[in-house]
């Protein structure tokens, strides 16, 4: 005899036929030697960790893209400046070249006159042949006496001097009027070609000072100024823009641009000389700024504290360069700076580069602009990857941003 409760229907097991969302929550089982544990993750854990791992993604691809839309601008501008040089040399040689053309266009002229003059003594030549002749015959046949023979050649020669003259004056008036003309149209042409070296001169020496003036900006707030004009490595003292003697004009138009030409090409040479020991630019490629100059709380002690450079977040082996000439004053292990390096660039100008992996130099190398002195790291107090980075002038800490977003 069967029993009624013996028999089950069969129940559809909701557990596994249920439709789940996309975060529904997740178990994670761990088992080892025979227990587990139990992690639960909820929909809200789920949906906040993925939201940050897009937030990740999308910094990493703005950070990349800004830093690649920067390489493009600084690549363009070099491109550019190089491109201003070569149009400087181009226009210069020009320059140069129109007054050669005014030079050989005045010895055509004189071998011209050189030539009429030739002429003028064959003429004189044949007359006095002529007058031979005359003298000869008039003697057999006693046509006349020799003082009318002597007016009739006096006046035959005057008459061919007179039309040789006439014919020299008009062809070198009309020479002269013609080289006016194109004396004219050089004085032209040279003008044009001197604003445009000074248009160029000056676009490219207005940018430089732009460069200093944004520095500048930052060594105020401490209440100093950096001038560069009176910052040169140059021994000398003596000064003054280099005008050759040998294109002094009297042209008081051309004379005084050429004169303002020259100055403001002194002046970028010695605007660039200054520039070599200033360190502009970014020490390392790719990077995000995660602590600022200044004030800022202390990520171990969580408190108020003063900060003396800029902390930029990059990848460990990421390499460090230096932005400016200079000399290794310090390279080694200094305590909370970790693997630190310190360049004295000159004119007052330090960098220090703290926190590193690998340290490249050693006390005393001399650097160039763009050498390597290390790798980013995490070293001495830090809390991750990072370059720490401090610019200073005259022995005070500065903003180093300012310096980090100079465009050279």
């Amino acid at each position: 005899m069967i029993k009624s409760n013996s028999i089950r229907p069969d129940v559809p097991n909701k557990f596994y036929n249920e439709k789940k969302t996309l975060f529904s929550s997740k178990e994670i089982i761990f088992r080892s030697q025979g227990c587990a544990k139990v992690f639960h993750i909820s929909s809200r854990a789920q949906v906040v960790f993925l939201a940050a791992v897009l937030c990740v993604a999308c910094w990493s691809f703005y950070s990349y893209h800004m830093y690649h839309k920067s390489d493009v601008l600084i690549h363009s501008q070099n491109l550019e400046l190089v491109e201003t040089r070569d149009a400087y040399v181009d226009l210069m040689t020009d320059f140069m070249t129109l007054h050669k053309n005014i030079g050989a266009m005045l010895n055509s002229i004189d071998s011209e006159k050189q030539r009429d003059k030739k002429s003028l003594e064959k003429y004189r030549r044949q007359a006095q042949i002529v007058e031979e002749k005359i003298k000869q015959i008039t003697s057999k046949k006693d046509w006349v006496s020799d003082k009318k023979v002597n007016e009739k050649t006096s006046i035959r020669e005057a008459l061919l001097q007179r039309d040789i003259a006439a014919s020299e004056r008009d062809e070198l008036k009309k020479q002269m009027e013609q080289m006016e003309a194109t004396i004219d149209e050089l004085k032209t042409a040279e003008l044009e070609v001197l604003d445009k070296i000074k248009t160029l001169s000056n676009k490219e020496l207005d940018k430089i000072k732009g460069i200093f003036s944004s520095v500048n900006v930052a060594l105020k707030r401490k209440n100093m100024y950096f001038n560069a004009m009176a910052n040169s490595k140059r021994k000398d003292s003596k000064g003054g823009p280099y005008v050759p003697l040998k294109i002094k004009l009297d042209d008081p138009r051309i004379e005084d641009k050429v004169s303002a030409i020259f100055k403001s090409v002194d002046d970028i040479e010695y605007y660039r000389e200054v520039m070599l020991s200033v360190p502009l630019g970014k020490p390392v490629w790719s990077y995000w700024v995660t602590s600022r100059y200044g004030t800022r709380s202390d990520p171990f002690k969580k408190t108020k504290a003063r900060h003396k450079g800029v902390d930029l977040a990059s990848r460990t082996g990421n390499k460090v360069n230096v932005k400016g000439q200079g000399k290794v004053i310090r390279a080694e292990y200094a305590g909370a700076y970790g693997n630190l390096v310190v360049v004295d660039h000159g004119n007052g100008f330090q960098t220090k580069y703290a926190h590193l992996n690998k340290i490249y130099v050693k006390k005393g190398d001399r650097l160039e602009i763009n050498d390597t002195v290390g790798e980013v790291g995490s070293t001495g107090r830090s809390t991750g990857p990072h370059l720490h980075y401090e610019v200073l002038y005259k022995g005070v800490n500065v903003d180093p941003l300012p310096f980090l977003k100079a465009k050279i």
